[in-house]
This record gives C-alpha cells, structure tokens and sequence, in this order.
C-alpha cells in the first residue's frame, strides 16, 4: 500500500529514501501492523523491533526524529520497551562550515557578520538538525550567540510533513490498531510543533513572554532576544554561562547549592505549568543553565506549552483527589480526559481505584506515580489529551532533573507551595475586576431575555398536560438558568463595588 501513497512529484525521491531506509532497518512487520504495507503484521521474528524502529527515524532526519519524541511521551499507548527507545532519540547533526551557511547569515543580516558585530567566531558553538549555534561580541563587548537555521532545512521537513500526512490517513482507515493513537491529530501536531520551531521569530516572542512571566523572579533568567538582528531564519540572543544541572557534586564545586536550585526549579515549572499557563515543553538539563546565585536559565524556547484554565482546574483536581484518597473523583477527572474515546466506566473507575490505592493519601512521588499512572491508561484503555501529555511529561522530566541534582528532594512540597501561587493570582484584582466585568454582562444579556423567558415558560405552564410533558422541563431549565444568572449578576454588582472601592 506505501508503494502506492499519491505523493506530489516532488515528493518521490523523498518517499524512496523513506522507504529504502525503513526496509534497510526491517520494519516491514511494522509497517504492515499499521496498514501501511502488505501481510499479516504478527509479531516480528526478533525481538530488537523498538531499537531498529528508533535507528531508522535516526538515520529519517530531523521530521521524523520529533515525531519519535512525540511518541515516547505516550506511555499511554505505547509498551515500556517502545518508550525506552524513543526516550534515547536526539536530533545531534555534525557541524558544517561556516562558509556554507555565510549566504543565509548575510542575507537576514544585510551584510557580513563581521561588520555588524565587533567580533565574530566562525567555529561553531553547538549543532543541530535544524540550526547551528555561533558566538558574537556586539560594539560593547557584550557576547551574543547566533542561532542559524540549516540550509534546505525548510523544503525537506515540509516534504516530510506530507508525507507524513497522507501515511497518517492511511494507517487510521487502515488499521485498527494505529486508530488508537489517532494518526491524523498525531501528523497535526507534529506539523505545529516542526513549524513552531522553523520560525525562529516564533522561538523569540517565547522568550519575550516567559521573560514578562518571571519578570518579577530574579531566580529565572531568560535571555534577551536582540530583534534587530532577528528573523525567521537567524535567531541573535545572549550569550548564557552557567553549569547544566546533571549533578550536585559539579554544581557545588561552582558555588552552587543543588537544594537552592532543586527548589527553583520545582516553583519555576509549577509556576509555568499552574500560574502562567505557559511551559518549557522539554526541560532537560541541555535547556537548563545553572548561574552564580542559585538561579536557572532557560534556553531552547522553540517548544512551548499552553495550558487552559480549564485544564490548570482538572489538573489542580487530579493532585487533589489523589491526595485526598478521592477515587470518586479522580475519576470524574479521568472520564473528563478520556471524553470522545468511548471508554467504558468500569474501566475508569478501576484506574482511578488503582492509582488511589497505590499513591494516594500522602507523599507523591512523581516519577513514580507516572511510572503506573501511563500503564495503568495503557491496560484499561484510557487515552490522555496530548497537552496533559506535555504537561505529565515536562514535569517528570524536571523532576528527574532535580532528583538526579538532589536525590532527597520532594516535588509534592513544591506542588502545596504552588497551590497557595494559584489561589493568589485568581484573588489579583485585575483578574477579578475581569471576572466581574464578564459577569456584569452575562446579567445584562440575562436581564434582557428576562421577559421573553418567563413569558414562554408561563405559556408552556399552561398547556395541556399532554404537551406540558414534552416541554415543562425546557421551560423549567431556561427560568434556572435565568434565575441563576440574575443571582451571579447580583454577586457581580457586589463584587464590583468592593474589588473598584479598593482600586
């Protein structure tokens, strides 16, 4: 069936190096229990498939290198073995010569490096598949780093992007077994994060957003984004100097405390995740310095992630109930997650009653609660919304960070820490003054309805028995409703009057 994908003609040679790669590494078994190719997609004769499948999207490049990642943050679908080998991925490329990408420098630039920066360093600093990182000195001697996108980087991972589509259709008509993983919102967001990431200006406005958040934090830094230099293609920011937190004894031999650092960390995640609603999607210690003073720099902003309201109260309720040996209502929040999966209610109640039974009523310890918590989905077929996925995934990931820097130190402290941060900013008087403000309206809007509402309901009230039965419970609900909100516009004047009084 691949043999047959109707690519553009552009896209053949492509799709030919797809497919010489996947069948150099002998995923034929793979792709057949996707609906992707011919047989009967049993079992593989070896038992090293996870590895050869994590070679292959190696040697694919960079496009299918992120799509691996994606999938090793779902545990909830996928078999330990298989997120083992897709945790091991990387994107590392081999450095190129300066001279091949001078072109692209100059061209965002509008002249040669070296004339708009005092100093320039040729030798590249880090390399990427999708950048090259540089040093620079600016007329005041302030270093800066040059982030430049790869040439030809753009067109293939676009090429790759629909291919990546249309595979992604098939499999879901094809295969049963691949709809789980819902292929066609998997290729969405692939193709939102490798665009987020191709636009360099995307990765600065990050920057210039999680700087505001923690405008107020002088633990956190966030580098500065020079935007007279920046663009799509070239990223120019401050040069950061610090020590990556992978363990306590090199901190503390840089005048580090790894406690001090764990405790940051632990507040500036939460923060992003519970307050800000806005999150490094991927903080491992190659996207954390550590700085004199005991504070934390975040780089590699490309990435990011965004939690609702709605999503930050769900979350709030998952710790609670948990805390709380509430299985009840652990599982109200897991039928909520699993909505449009049509998941039997048996079978989230007996997740939530394991996951209480195991972690409930005290300590939680993170890497172990996730560690049952992903099986647990896995085994009664429950499935995760893809932002919880980042959201579960950032957290263990900084919690393994900081317990690899700090092995006595608790998340679920930082956890009670954040809770008192959320109840602060949703009493902030701008956010209340915005609360009333909404329902102000709302009762206006209500308030107009009003005479059309109960007048309908009387009429309804009045009508034969025969017809009352079909329709007294609309009736009943549209005055609740109505009633309702004149209680909350009754509660909005009151609120405004004291929340503008203390203006």
């Amino acid at each position: 069936m691949i043999k047959t994908l109707a690519v553009a003609t552009r896209d053949r040679a492509r799709l030919g190096e797809i497919l010489a790669i996947t069948s150099r590494f002998g995923l034929d078994t793979l792709l057949a229990r996707m609906g992707l190719r011919g047989g009967d997609g049993g079992e593989d004769a070896t038992s090293d498939l996870p590895r050869r499948t994590r070679l292959a999207i190696e040697a694919l490049g960079p496009t299918f290198v992120k799509l691996g990642q994606i999938l090793g943050t779902r545990g909830d679908l996928l078999a330990p073995e298989w997120i083992a080998e897709f945790e091991k991925l990387h994107s590392q490329a081999p450095t190129l010569p300066f001279e091949t990408l001078r072109p692209a420098v100059e061209d965002a630039l509008g002249q040669p490096p070296e004339a708009a920066f005092a100093r320039f360093d040729p030798e590249p600093l880090a390399a990427a598949s999708i950048a090259q990182v540089h040093r620079a000195w600016r007329d005041d001697g302030r270093p800066v780093v040059l982030k430049i996108r790869r040439p030809g980087v753009r067109p293939r991972i676009e090429a790759d992007l629909r291919i990546v589509a249309q595979l992604a259709a098939l499999a879901e008509q094809a295969s049963a077994e691949a709809r789980r993983f819902s292929p066609r919102a998997l290729a969405r967001q692939l193709a939102e994060s490798l665009h987020d990431e191709l636009d360099f200006t995307i990765e600065g406005r990050n920057a210039d957003r999680l700087r505001e958040d923690f405008a107020s934090d002088p633990r956190v830094l966030v580098p500065e984004i020079h935007w007279r230099w920046s663009s799509e293609t070239l990223l120019v920011m401050d040069f950061v100097d610090g020590v990556p937190p992978r363990d306590g004894d090199t901190l503390r031999a840089n005048g580090i405390d790894p406690a001090q650092i764990a405790a940051t960390g632990a507040d500036m995640v939460l923060d992003m995740v519970l307050v800000n609603g806005r999150f490094h999607a991927d903080p491992h210690p190659g996207n954390l310095l550590c700085l004199p003073g005991n504070r934390i720099a975040l780089l590699d902003l490309g990435s990011i992630g965004h939690v609702s309201p709605k999503r930050r109260e769900e979350f709030l309720s998952f710790v609670t109930a948990l805390q709380s040996d509430d299985p009840g209502g652990l599982a109200e929040t897991l039928a909520l997650w699993s909505e449009g999966h049509d998941v039997p209610r048996a079978n989230v109640v007996r997740a939530a009653e394991r996951l209480v039974a195991r972690h409930g009523g005290g300590r939680i310890v993170l890497s172990a609660l996730i560690s049952d918590f992903l099986p647990i989905l896995r085994d009664e077929r429950l499935i995760l919304p893809p932002d919880l996925l980042l959201i579960f995934r950032a957290l263990l990931t900084i919690d393994g960070v900081l317990t690899g820097i700090e092995p006595d130190f608790d998340l679920s402290g930082a956890m009670a820490r954040a809770g008192l941060r959320v109840a602060r900013a949703r009493l902030a008087p701008e956010r209340l003054q915005a609360s009333v403000q909404a329902l102000m309206w709302e009762m206006l809007r209500l308030g107009d309805d009003a005479p059309r509402l109960i007048r309908a309901a009387v009429r309804r009230l009045e009508a034969p028995p025969v017809a009352q039965a079909a329709t007294n419970d609309a009736a009943i609900r549209a005055v609740g409703r109505w009633i309702a909100g004149a209680l909350l516009g009754g509660f909005a004047l009151v609120a405004g009057a004291i929340v503008l009084g203390h203006g």
